[in-house]
């Protein structure tokens, strides 16, 4: 079989490390994989080195719908039984589910597209998912929040509609010794910090660090004086939160580092993950990455977060920019230590149960096999 993934997209989020994982685990069971994604994007450099077939495009002048990269587009699907294309948001007129759509009608191929979303985002068109019905199409979704929004909002019929949950590498993300003392020196923290809460993800306005820098402020003064903050990943807030650290005295209890492809280190070191999205979340990578080393989580209830988040068992929910709850949860999570170790056992037992990353692919291959059926 040849699988194609489309990535209309420069970042390197959690999304993109689990396609990179993908591409290299449908190599290693002998399926052949297409990558079509922006010249220089995170992608194509992250995937040069694998087996898979890369077609590049420019980001900026594709909007302009030119024929030149329709045929591009058409020639990198034209081998695909299978075409997963991530929802990214639309730009300029234009959508990349759509114009795969359109490049697979057009170019009259035998391709099935597959459309695979976490999050919902209200304003997006029912074509983002379903392109166009004169070809072979269908959605992933990898939560079942999701799944269950697109087919009673956008009537999607449910035989079309695929749950999938991503998972994550549950032999990677195992604490042990020598990364914990690897991760002391790559995460310095101050000696008597306690608790280490880390934040972990784009650097973006939707991700609620301003939020979670001023519960910290309140928590620091209020039974937690020597709490700290790791803030990992990079994006276009970067230096105005590292300004507002300041502004609000924190900044020797906030450090900031940058996005890593060894996320686990960053697990040794906290105590707590914090996930303040203030919205658009689906089954957040972040989250399951943090349970299976064993850390408890306190998120916004948001998409799928409660697939991962039970209240009490595996970490708590807080209301998307309530800085109180998110104080209260934190402190009711640390201040209770038999309450903590309870959430530390059940975060691992719930990951290895569900959201076992090596099983979730195998479970993807025979979605693809059973959509490639003749008669399908």
């Amino acid at each position: 079989m040849r699988i194609g993934f489309i990535e209309d997209t420069h970042l390197h989020g959690g999304t993109q490390i689990w396609v990179t994982e993908a591409i290299r685990a449908f190599i290693e069971r002998g399926h052949e994989v297409t990558l079509l994604a922006p010249n220089e994007s995170w992608m194509v450099k992250n995937n040069r080195q694998t087996n898979a077939h890369i077609f590049e495009y420019d980001w900026h002048d594709i909007v302009n719908h030119s024929s030149r990269y329709q045929e591009v587009w058409t020639e990198a699907l034209s081998g695909c039984d299978i075409a997963i294309c991530t929802v990214h948001p639309p730009r300029d007129g234009f959508h990349c589910s759509v114009f795969a759509g359109r490049c697979i009608r057009e170019g009259k191929l035998n391709t099935h597209l597959v459309s695979k979303t976490g999050t919902i985002v209200p304003s997006y068109l029912r074509e983002f998912y379903i392109p166009d019905e004169s070809i072979k199409s269908s959605v992933i979704a990898i939560a079942d929040f999701t799944r269950r929004y697109l087919i009673s909002n956008y009537k999607i019929p449910e035989d079309k509609v695929k749950l999938l949950y991503q998972g994550t590498d549950i032999d990677r993300f195992q604490s042990n010794y020598d990364t914990q003392r690897e991760a002391k020196k790559r995460y310095p923290v101050p000696e008597k910090a306690s608790p280490i809460l880390g934040i972990i993800g784009s650097i973006e306005p939707r991700k609620g660090h301003i939020v979670l820098f001023e519960a910290l402020k309140k928590l620091a003064n209020d039974q937690l004086p020597n709490i700290h903050l790791i803030v990992v990943g990079d994006g276009p807030d970067e230096a105005s939160l590292k300004k507002l650290a300041s502004e609000l005295g924190m900044e020797n209890r906030i450090s900031f580092f940058p996005f890593t492809n060894e996320p686990n280190y960053i697990f040794e070191r906290i105590d707590l993950t914090i996930l303040p999205s203030l919205y658009k979340e689906g089954l957040p990578n972040v989250l399951l990455e943090s349970m299976a080393m064993n850390v408890p989580v306190v998120s916004s209830n948001l998409g799928g977060v409660p697939e991962l988040v039970i209240n009490g068992e595996t970490g708590l929910m807080v209301e998307p920019g309530d800085q109180d709850q998110l104080v209260s949860a934190i402190k009711e999570i640390w201040l209770n230590q038999e309450l903590y170790q309870k959430m530390q056992e059940n975060t691992r037992k719930l990951i290895e149960e569900k959201f076992n990353k090596a099983v979730q692919f195998d479970k993807f291959i025979e979605y693809f096999c059973e959509i490639t059926q003749p008669g399908q």
